[in-house]
């Protein structure tokens, strides 16, 4: 009996919305939350700061991000790949 222990990973999708740093992009995933009394939707938008290796993604690409370890003070995240 195969034993696979692999942890499925948090992945978010999103929009760089800036490449200004080095090895580092802004990524801007937003979700649509209810709101508890009056039941309306209310888009959400959240930025976090993603690994960017050879500054291959630019502003304005469609990614997926995945939770790694700790690579810095804010930064959390890696880009996966481009959707």
């Amino acid at each position: 009996m195969e034993n696979n222990n692999t942890i499925q990973k948090r992945q978010l999708e999103g929009v760089v919305v800036s490449d200004k740093m080095q090895k580092t992009a802004v990524v801007a995933v937003t979700r649509i939350k209810m709101h508890k009394k009056y039941e309306k939707r209310i888009l959400v938008t959240k930025r976090f700061k993603a690994e960017n290796p050879d500054n291959q993604y630019k502003t304005g690409d469609k990614v997926v991000i995945e939770a790694t370890r700790p690579l810095s003070k804010e930064k959390k995240w890696k880009i996966v790949n481009k959707v």
